[in-house]
């Protein structure tokens, strides 16, 4: 069973083109949220390179890996060394030419007590993520860990209400978000405040629906394009709001940094208790939630 309280930290990077890189700086985040207090640490996704579904190239699907593979045996000895758990996004090898936008559920001791992988797959200018994944088919999961109950959903997810209710169903506590969104420099004076605040307005929303935490792990920094395009402006802003919707810690748009918050169970009841929207939902009136278009 859970305990009333645990830590959690949020890992704000910004990405070079170097995966060794990527991954030294982050073990070295996971190991200083570890320091000052966090029990579970969330990383962006796809933390080891530069965002490479801007452009469709199958020299990109070398950047995957197998599990155990780098991350995964990398970060399971972090977590045991710095007694931490960690969610560690990965591009998943499962087989040859299956590929999975992952996430890897790594506990205190180390073991892996879940994979979750990446359920909705977008397909938009820079954003051609359906040349490289192939969509999860593990469903919505909630996962213990030592620390607590949490579930993870992957940045697209965050759009669709549907999986972060069937997650917050099965017990989780907290909803992590690992993301990499942001802005193509063209749009970001006529829609970069409306696109950002809709990010945040939609999560926030899953966590006031669901009665749970939510924290949304994003990369931060501008990242060129392929062949003179205009590139992604990724906006940071990872934040960790509470099961009221309120927002207690918020990170730059600019810069690295590593967020830290608590996820209180006592204020989950509290909040359900007010806000009974689990007790009042209707599940006997939702038969056509599982069509395309109800014609």
């Amino acid at each position: 069973m859970s305990k009333g309280t645990f830590q959690v930290g949020l890992v704000q990077m910004a990405m070079s083109a170097d995966p060794q890189e990527n991954e030294d700086r982050a073990v070295a985040r996971v190991e200083e949220a570890a320091r000052l207090g966090a029990e579970v640490v969330c990383l962006p996704e796809l933390y080891r390179s530069p965002y490479f579904c801007q452009r469709e190239d199958h020299a990109f699907f070398d950047l995957a890996e197998e599990v155990p593979g780098p991350s995964s045996l990398r970060f399971q000895e972090v977590a045991r060394r710095a007694g931490v758990a960690v969610v560690v996004p990965i591009f998943e090898r499962r087989a040859p030419g299956v590929y999975h936008n992952s996430a890897l559920l790594v506990d205190v001791d180390g073991s892996i007590r879940g994979t979750y992988r990446k359920m909705h797959i977008p397909d938009d200018p820079a954003f051609y993520e359906k040349f490289y994944f192939t969509p999860g088919d593990l469903g919505f999961r909630a996962f213990d860990l030592t620390p607590g109950r949490v579930g993870t959903l992957i940045c697209w997810d965050q759009w669709f209400p549907e999986g972060a209710r069937l997650t917050a169903l099965q017990g989780a506590s907290i909803l992590f978000y690992p993301t990499a969104i942001g802005w193509h420099p063209a749009e970001k004076a006529e829609f970069g405040a409306g696109q950002r605040d809709a990010w945040r307005t939609i999560q926030r929303s899953h966590a006031i629906a669901s009665g749970v935490y939510v924290g949304s792990v994003n990369r931060v920094g501008f990242e060129p394009g392929p062949d003179g395009q205009a590139g992604l402006e990724f906006w940071g802003s990872s934040f960790l709001c509470d099961p009221f919707g309120q927002v207690i810690a918020e990170a730059s748009v600019d810069r690295e940094e590593t967020l830290l918050g608590e996820v209180d169970l006592a204020r989950i009841e509290e909040v359900r208790r007010h806000w009974p929207f689990l007790r009042d939902r209707r599940v006997d009136a939702y038969g056509g939630i599982d069509r395309r278009f109800i014609d």
